[in-house]
């Protein structure tokens, strides 16, 4: 039995695969996505959220406690009297999630559970076990695809639904925007349409960078005759980067007005979400 570190659990969602569903949202990433709204999701670990602007530095939390899951920290997590301090990562044994998820299966008939992130594949052995200890619920993953080519397959195998990112066909910009290069992702992705595994292919429509004409026309000859969703920006993106001691670096985007969405015909099966 594995354990591994999630940072949400959100019930009845209805983007994430289809019918109602519950999202697991598990910690840690490999990718650095400038538009990233989930910033909490990147780091592996258990961390502190803490909304710094709204702090009147009454040192109440810097006062020293016995409250053993404080002591990572050196700060109290209940002292703040303005409730700004929480704590985002929690750790589960791959039993106890999966015990969890299944009491779900009465309202979810039409649905199933979906594993998000952060990147899940980067919990690859817990997320094997959860895959494999939540049947018989449909399941499915939200991945950018950016793993070694023998984990992705292996967790793919034991999907109902795999929905991957396909951010930006041009390696260079690909690094520039993410971090990484996106050779892997594209092998993978070959990998899953010819696998005969139901996919969904999901594209983030960001201004001026993954929604150009260029990229998006590559992008349509990547996912030829695969599902394809495209993603509106979200504006609200860069909401929680103050809170994990980070500064968002496309707040211009924010200030944009409303979004030009691209014509979906040059994708032979696509919607907009």
């Amino acid at each position: 039995m594995t354990y591994g570190t999630v940072f949400d659990i959100r019930e009845f969602t209805v983007h994430d695969g289809p019918g109602a569903r519950v999202t697991v949202f598990l910690k840690g990433c490999p990718l650095r996505c400038r538009w990233c709204h989930n910033p909490e999701g990147l780091p592996p670990a258990p961390q502190l959220m803490i909304r710094e602007s709204a702090c009147t530095r009454c040192g109440a939390c810097r006062v020293k406690c016995s409250h053993s899951e404080c002591q990572p920290f050196s700060r109290c997590l209940h002292a703040c009297p303005s409730g700004l301090i929480t704590l985002c990562g929690e750790r589960f044994s791959s039993d106890e999630l999966a015990k969890r998820l299944s009491g779900y299966a009465p309202f979810l008939k039409n649905g199933g559970v979906t594993f998000s992130g952060g990147e899940p594949l980067m919990q690859h052995e817990f997320l094997s076990e959860l895959l494999t200890k939540t049947r018989p619920l449909h399941r499915a993953i939200e991945t950018s695809g950016y793993a070694p080519q023998r984990i992705f397959r292996e967790i793919a195998g034991l999907c109902d639904l795999v929905i991957m990112d396909l951010k930006l066909a041009d390696r260079e910009q690909h690094k520039k925007y993410t971090g990484v290069y996106n050779d892997v992702i594209l092998k993978n992705l070959q990998y899953l349409q010819q696998s005969g595994r139901e996919h969904i292919i999901r594209i983030p429509l960001i201004p001026e960078i993954t929604d150009t004409k260029q990229n998006l026309l590559a992008a349509a000859e990547l996912a030829g005759d695969s599902q394809v969703e495209l993603l509106r920006y979200n504006r609200a993106a860069g909401a929680k980067y103050e809170t994990v001691g980070k500064k968002y670096t496309l707040d211009g985007l924010s200030a944009q007005g409303e979004q030009a969405l691209p014509d979906i015909s040059i994708f032979r099966k696509a919607k907009i979400l």
